[in-house]
C-alpha cells in the first residue's frame, strides 16, 4: 500500500468512476486531469483520488475540486486538462459547474437542484 506525503498540497480533485461516470469517459478524465497535472509541474500542488459514484449520474463525469468545493459536470478528457489549467490559475470551467461552496453546496442552475431523495 502506498501513502503519499500531502505536505505543500493546496488542492484535492476527486474524479468520479461509478459506472455512469464510466460510460462518459471516467477512466479517461482522470487520465487526462493526471497527464496535464504532469505536464503543468504541478505534482506536488494538485492530489487526485478517483472515487465511486457520487451521486449525479446525469451530470456524468463528475469532477469535484477542492478546497473550493466546486463540483462539475459532463467532464470529457479534452476538458478534464482544461479544468486543470483554470484551476491552477483560480479559475472555473464556469459552464460546467453544477455546484458551488459556500458554507453548504449551493446549486449553480435549477438542474443542478433537482435530484432523487436517497433511500
Amino acid at each position: 500500500m502506498t501513502t503519499w506525503n500531502l505536505q505543500g498540497t493546496t488542492s484535492h480533485i476527486l474524479i468520479c468512476n461509478g459506472s455512469s461516470c464510466k460510460k462518459h469517459k471516467g477512466e479517461e478524465v482522470a487520465e487526462a486531469i493526471e497527464e496535464e497535472i504532469e505536464k503543468q509541474g504541478a505534482q506536488s500542488l494538485i492530489h487526485t483520488t478517483v472515487t465511486r459514484c457520487n451521486g449525479r449520474c446525469s451530470d456524468a463525469c463528475v469532477v469535484i475540486a477542492y478546497p473550493e468545493g466546486v463540483w462539475y459536470k459532463e467532464i470529457t478528457p479534452k476538458l478534464a486538462k482544461s479544468l486543470v489549467r483554470k484551476h491552477l490559475q483560480g479559475e472555473r470551467l464556469e459552464e460546467n459547474v453544477v455546484y458551488t461552496y459556500d458554507g453548504q453546496l449551493v446549486a449553480a442552475s435549477e438542474r443542478g437542484a433537482k435530484g432523487k431523495k436517497k433511500k
